[in-house]
């Protein structure tokens, strides 16, 4: 047990260290949060669809495909298409723009995703479908553009790959004492932690102001482009 929390304290003293600002884990809180929103906000606010959990929208599709109800199938088919087409987007931009000088790509990447969400918010019931879609491109942008958290590979918009590194590391301390896979396994647990707030807040919040309230994910969003000014963390 002492053990323990002389790892907690080491932890909490290398909150920060010299990783750039898109991989700190202040800025993954953000992220975490923003990505458990999108979520929320589609599967409660757009008709059940997720925007980020593409592996539900494959079990919800082939459902609806083998009971013959090929209208509802779509919206998830046009959803897991369009987080596909995110994913490749965001590459090439990468590809294009890592070395611009004026901004780094990735915050072009969030301002993107930022008037994404904007024109989602103004789209009515009727646009259910294309709204979904939208949301689900803007979180394949951001689970391809933002895939570090103080150099461990980890996914912002959703949990069963952090969940599973998190576990993983936990063996590997309880097994070693590494201190690095204390580390590990607590940057994991703590953006579980922060999406499912984030998806939280999007669920109740959904629920009571509507199809506007995506907006708040465009605040989180735009918290992260600015703290990515600041290029390194010490």
């Amino acid at each position: 047990m002492k053990s323990l929390f002389v790892n907690i304290k080491k932890w909490f003293k290398r909150f920060e260290t010299n990783h750039q600002m898109s991989e700190a884990f202040i800025n993954c809180i953000f992220l975490a949060m923003s990505g458990g929103f999108q979520d929320a906000y589609t599967y409660f606010t757009r008709d059940g669809v997720f925007a980020n959990a593409q592996t539900g929208n494959v079990v919800l599709m082939s459902r609806e495909f083998m009971t013959g109800n090929f209208k509802q199938a779509l919206k998830y088919l046009f959803t897991i298409l369009a987080f596909a087409a995110g994913v490749f987007f965001a590459d090439r931009i990468q590809k294009h723009f890592k070395y611009a000088k004026m901004f780094h790509w990735r915050q072009g990447i969030l301002l993107l995703e930022i008037a994404i969400l904007l024109l989602v918010g103004f789209m009515p019931q009727k646009m259910n479908t294309l709204a979904a879609v939208m949301v689900s491109f803007s979180c394949a942008l951001q689970v391809q553009t933002f895939r570090k958290v103080k150099g461990y590979s980890y996914a912002s918009t959703m949990c069963i790959g952090n969940l599973r590194s998190g576990i993983s590391s936990l063996s590997d301390y309880i097994q070693n004492k590494d201190p690095e896979e204390f580390n590990r396994t607590v940057y994991y647990f703590g953006i579980i932690f922060f999406f499912a707030i984030g998806a939280g807040f999007g669920g109740v919040l959904s629920d009571n102001f509507g199809i506007h309230i995506i907006w708040t994910s465009c605040i989180l969003l735009l918290i992260s482009f600015i703290l990515m000014f600041k290029e390194k963390i010490s």
